[in-house]
């Protein structure tokens, strides 16, 4: 299986605006979260379900998909959490958070559609507790799961809206 090269991600998702739906799922004092391949200063990076809004669908529509297509998981969307703009150009998105509850579905490393199967970016899927994701390199992390001592929703909801440039 190939990788799907910086080059091709800039051309993919890159010089533009990406508007993104994401969620937090949390279950059993572990979050959900996905391991990116090619993104982030060390090569991969952490963070939330979620993708691109698609034109004409409701962000919480777009939650609900991301979540199958990434994780297998259907899920229904609570509340808003947080809203936060990511600027490494090329890349520049605005991505919308909401909690998330688990409805069904069993756990599974998805794709992004978008992508060919044989050059996907997600690596693995899988719920982390608080001392796993403390062992994950800073870099790699989500810039919400950098200073999260633990995972009270109210700790995500801190500085509801955040900025982080080059990564």
């Amino acid at each position: 299986m190939s990788e799907l090269s910086l080059k091709e991600i800039e051309l993919q998702y890159g010089n533009r605006l990406r508007i993104r739906a994401t969620g937090i799922c949390i279950e059993n004092n572990a979050i959900l979260l996905i391991k990116h391949h090619n993104l982030g200063k060390l090569g991969y990076l952490w963070t939330f379900p979620g993708g691109g809004l698609q034109f004409g669908e409701t962000l919480e529509e777009a939650v609900r998909r991301e979540f199958l297509e990434e994780t297998g998981l259907d899920v229904e969307v609570k509340e808003l959490i947080f809203v936060h703009q990511y600027i490494d150009l090329p890349l520049h998105s605005v991505e919308i958070c909401f909690l998330v509850k688990k409805n069904g579905g069993i756990l599974i490393k998805g794709i992004d559609p978008e992508i060919s199967e044989d050059k996907q970016m997600i690596k693995q899927v899988v719920f982390l507790d608080n001392e796993q994701i403390q062992k994950i390199p800073l870099m790699a992390k989500h810039f919400k799961l950098r200073d999260i001592e633990n995972f009270e929703i109210e700790n995500f909801k801190k500085n509801k809206f955040s900025t982080s440039n080059n990564g």
